[in-house]
């Protein structure tokens, strides 16, 4: 068996106290991504055009695979958890838990969220009410309808829960799994030894692989902060009168980045463990004053019919490549998604992993894909089901916001109709810029990991690695967002977000093989 011989062949990690660069990794992961940053600055137009050409060119041509790929992991985290399997505890059976459970379950939470259910979770149900980029055209539903409400809070509880929370929760049991049981390297190549042996760990891949996870997650972090800076800049011009441009935009990126660079720089228990807790607070705190204070009646009904609709659709809109649903819904939403979360997985993963040590498997997934999955349910239930209500009762004109000034405009309008507002809308930027930040910090931080040999799971790696990734992010971040934006005001880093997915989809393929070889054909020992 693999497994066999990976426990007697693999050595016991060792503490490198000089921590030695991966240069097979750091260099062509750092060349192709400063390489961008320059080029951004020289001729951001080109940039754009690149990152448009592939992102359009990778969800038309591997929509079925990423589409597959996403239900055959959701199966195998579903049998993993709910079988034998799950009572595997993540290094031995005398291993202890480092994090309470609410601390644990704070830096699982946001550090895979960052900005997207506060930007989505008011924008994407509306967007599909009013059918505002032809996202309901082949849907069968008209737009503006009950009906239409009911189809929008069923496909967010799609597009944000149980399928997209798999591929992290997938990515991180393998490489905890791997390396606290098996004793492998502390790396997404590591994750890959049940398929092809001890080898895998050798020679040129382990430099090829690790390089293409380190540009997924770099890619992604640069699109999801760019995306930040859009709609704090949008959220600063509406309510403070100071119109967003490169200026506003540099001074967030310098302070949203200082903030995740700091908090990476001072270690995962009195940086990340800090801010994740804060960050998990403000959640908790915005979601109880909007259930306290919105349509409370209609938030549990349209959730629950929602519910029902999504479940009465899950496969026909799982398989769907985009030739029944069309692009303006599969391709610009699903697959857009599923591109992101697998550009984040491999690195999520490590994250997840070094963070669960002592754990069982069940816990794990309880954990890393089940709650996380029920709290986006409930986040997009509540904020989305207040905006569907507001905008059918005409108490807010959500949908012509949007028309009239992007994708991500409607969560202002929203913001700005509820009491308090002067007091929520502070809270909201703040709750955007922790949740990029916390996000931030724990991949940065996988990231000088992975370009470091022999490094311990628990050891801190070289603050100049973790800095010089951060200020590389920031810099195509502002640069695509400052001179990149197009008709839903961020085109330029989703483009470059979604080439991080393709660059990383064969191997999430081959970690999602791995699993199956490792947990259903060999023999799996405690």
């Amino acid at each position: 068996m693999v497994s066999l011989e990976i426990e007697k062949k693999a050595p016991e990690v060792v503490v490198d106290k000089k921590q030695q660069t991966r240069l097979s990794v750091f260099l062509p992961a750092f060349l192709v991504v400063g390489g961008g940053a320059i080029l951004g600055i020289v001729n951001n137009q080109l940039l754009t055009d690149i990152s448009m050409k592939g992102f359009i060119g990778s969800l038309r041509g591997l929509g079925w695979l990423y589409q597959i790929i996403s239900i055959v992991a959701l199966v195998i985290v579903f049998l993993v958890t709910f079988s034998k399997i799950g009572n595997i505890r993540l290094g031995g059976t005398e291993a202890k838990p480092k994090y309470p459970f609410l601390a644990w379950f704070a830096m699982a939470l946001t550090g895979g969220i960052a900005t997207g259910v506060i930007t989505y979770g008011v924008n994407e149900p509306i967007i599909y009410f009013g059918n505002i980029y032809g996202e309901m055209a082949n849907t069968g539903v008209e737009p503006g309808t009950s009906m239409a409400a009911i189809y929008a809070m069923g496909r967010s509880f799609y597009n944000w829960s149980f399928i997209p929370y798999a591929m992290y929760s997938l990515s991180g049991l393998i490489v905890a799994y791997m390396y606290f049981n098996r004793k492998a390297p502390l790396s997404v190549t590591g994750t890959l030894i049940p398929l092809f042996g001890i080898k895998i760990t050798k020679g040129v891949w382990p430099g090829i692989i690790d390089t293409l996870a380190v540009l997924a997650i770099a890619l992604g972090l640069a699109s999801s902060l760019g995306a930040g800076l859009a709609l704090v800049g949008s959220g600063v011009e509406t309510f403070y009168g100071i119109q967003q441009g490169p200026m506003v935009w540099f001074v967030l990126v310098v302070v949203i980045t200082g903030l995740f660079t700091i908090s990476a720089l001072k270690g995962l228990d009195k940086g990340i463990r800090r801010m994740s807790d804060i960050n998990a607070k403000v959640f908790y705190i915005l979601l109880l004053a909007l259930i306290i204070i919105g349509p409370t009646l209609y938030i549990l009904e349209s959730s629950t019919a929602g519910m029902a609709h999504w479940l009465q659709n899950f496969w026909g809109w799982g398989l769907d490549p985009g030739i029944v649903g069309g692009e303006a819904l599969v391709m610009w939403w699903t697959l857009y998604d599923w591109a992101i979360w697998i550009a984040y997985a491999p690195l999520m993963g490590i994250f997840l992993a070094i963070i669960s040590y002592g754990r069982t498997i069940r816990q794990f997934m309880l954990i890393n894909w089940i709650l996380p999955a029920v709290f986006s349910i409930v986040w997009f239930g509540v904020f989305g089901g207040t905006a569907l209500h507001w905008q059918q009762n005409n108490t807010v004109d959500l949908v012509s916001t949007i028309n009239e000034s992007g994708a991500v405009a409607g969560l202002w309008a929203f913001l700005a109709n509820l009491p308090l507002a002067i007091i929520i809308i502070p809270i909201v930027m703040i709750a955007l810029i922790l949740s990029f930040a916390t996000a931030a910090d724990s991949m940065v931080r996988a990231i000088a990991m992975l370009c470091t040999v022999n490094i311990h799971y628990d050891e801190e790696p070289a603050k100049w690695k973790m800095l010089i990734w951060a200020v590389s992010i920031a810099i195509i971040a502002f640069v695509m967002v400052a001179f990149a934006g197009g008709v839903q005001g961020v085109d330029g880093v989703k483009y470059l977000a979604a080439l991080g997915g393709s660059a990383v989809l064969f191997v999430f393929v081959l970690q999602v093989c791995s699993a199956v070889k490792m947990f259903f054909i060999d023999k799996v020992e405690k």
